[in-house]
């Protein structure tokens, strides 16, 4: 007799209201599938970390546990705001992009992801007014939904956050809300969208904060990671009141879950009080090896490693995207940092074609991922440069453009016969320059056969578009 059985959960009238709305990471669920030796993945932020050197890496750690007094503060409990050498480290660190503080406004958290959800836990009540950009790091979406607030997201372009739409929706928040809480922003080669916010944005938002008092906080992971262009002055380095958050997994390596929050120190008394709730304290052992390396290790000479391996894997992206890619999708130009928007006709979903894409062998994160709505984006999609070399990033984008130019060939039998609301006749003859509506049909069998190829993705518009695809054929046929 077999031993199987099967447990029921009986746990789901005890959940948490807040827990049962959050959504899991769309990144950490393809992570699996993404080490498959056969699949190309373009769906994590990984660093490569393969480019440490060994030696480097070895010493910053033997400095951390080989002498009896760098155990007795690695492997101990250590203070809830972070080794104090490690503060000062950080602290001077930030001199170099601008930034202006004492250790004592320096909090080191478990890697930036912690940072953000202590931020959201000392700030957000349900139904507090947050902003964002649209879209925006998922990561943060899902930190700040345990706290159930209402999240605005404004669109950017190749200036980041449009601030002539944050201020409409400002204006219909209204000044002096109390529920407008802060502004979440990534100002430099933002995720998901690679684009950096320009500098009179940067003075603009600074400026709207101001007059509608709300908070700014500043994700700056990637803003030493730049390949063209110049350096951007951080918020924090216009105004001393923002909010900075700051990690070292772009720079050393995430394993080490090393991050800080950079603010007026009453804010991190409170951020310090909702973190003695979460873990008492981070690992003292990974925060003394971050300080010996930024201290003892000449780690700039490898951040331009970085720096250089990086842009050419953006480079052999941007060209393959060129090559390969059909004339209806768009994309961002990066200056920096690891991903890049890919934007295609709105008829398109990229939420059910990463099944195709993965049988493929290759792997991205949907759009509508890095909306707070779950929906908005599913045209969209993000994709990472960091992690491949140039080779294998040309051969994922190849594979991508295959599985894109199959489902566009389906809707371009839609287009054509008028069966997709939008994209009529009159548009497709002017894109084509068809003389005859009859010459944008193609033979019955052929429509048949892309109708049942649809039938697993896009079920739900395929009765439609068979009724529109058979008369448009009859008025062809007079």
């Amino acid at each position: 007799m077999s031993s199987a059985h099967i447990t029921f959960d009986t746990t789901g009238d005890k959940i948490a209201r807040r827990v049962r709305k959050m959504r899991p990471s769309a990144v950490r669920n393809l992570f699996a599938a993404a080490t498959r030796d056969d699949v190309i993945s373009l769906s994590g932020g990984m660093p490569a970390v393969s480019l440490l050197p060994a030696e480097d890496i070895r010493r910053a750690t033997l400095a951390a546990i080989e002498e009896p007094a760098a155990r007795a503060v690695s492997l101990q409990y250590g203070p809830t705001d972070g080794l104090a050498g490690l503060r000062a480290v950080l602290a001077d660190m930030m001199r170099d992009l601008g930034i202006r503080v004492k250790p004592e406004q320096v909090l080191v958290t478990t890697g930036a992801q912690e940072a953000l959800s202590l931020i959201a836990e000392a700030f957000i009540d349900p139904d507090d007014i947050i902003i964002t950009e649209g879209p925006t790091y998922l990561g943060a979406l899902q930190a700040f939904s345990a706290f159930e607030p209402d999240v605005r997201a404004i669109p950017f372009d190749d200036e980041g956050m449009r601030m002539d739409l944050l201020e409409a929706e400002l204006k219909r928040i209204g000044k002096g809300n109390p529920r407008l809480k802060f502004c979440y922003t990534i100002p430099n080669f933002q995720n998901p969208g690679g684009v950096t916010m320009s500098a009179d944005r940067r003075r603009r938002l600074l400026e709207l904060a101001h007059e509608y008092d709300f908070l700014l906080v500043e994700d700056d992971p990637y803003g030493r990671l730049r390949y063209d262009g110049g350096h951007q002055v951080p918020l924090k380095a216009m105004d001393d009141s923002v909010i900075y958050l700051g990690t070292i997994s772009k720079m050393l390596g995430p394993g080490l879950r090393t991050g800080w929050v950079a603010a007026p120190e009453a804010v991190l008394a409170r951020i310090n009080l909702v973190k003695q709730g979460a873990d008492l304290c981070g690992s003292a052992f990974d925060q003394l090896v971050v300080q010996h390396y930024f201290s003892d290790i000449p780690w700039q000479k490898t951040l331009q490693k970085f720096i250089g391996v990086y842009k050419e894997r953006r480079d052999a992206m941007l060209a393959a995207l060129e090559e390969y890619f059909p004339p209806e999708a768009t994309w961002t130009h990066p200056e920096g940092g690891m991903f890049l928007w890919i934007t295609l006709p709105d008829y398109m979903d990229t939420d059910s074609m990463l099944a195709e894409a993965l049988e493929s062998g290759v792997t991205y994160v949907p759009g509508n991922s890095f909306f707070p709505d779950g929906v908005t984006g599913k045209n969209s999609m993000r994709v990472n440069f960091s992690f491949e070399t140039p080779e294998s990033i040309t051969e994922a984008i190849r594979r991508l453009a295959g599985v894109i130019e199959e489902r566009l060939e389906l809707y371009r039998v839609f287009i054509n016969a008028g069966a997709l609301p939008g994209y009529g006749k009159e548009a497709v003859m002017a894109e084509n320059e068809r003389e005859n509506w009859s010459d944008v049909l193609v033979a019955s069998e052929e429509n048949e056969e892309a109708v049942m190829q649809a039938r697993d993705g896009d079920a739900a518009q395929i009765d439609i578009a068979e009724q529109k695809v058979e008369a448009a054929e009859e008025k062809a046929a007079e």
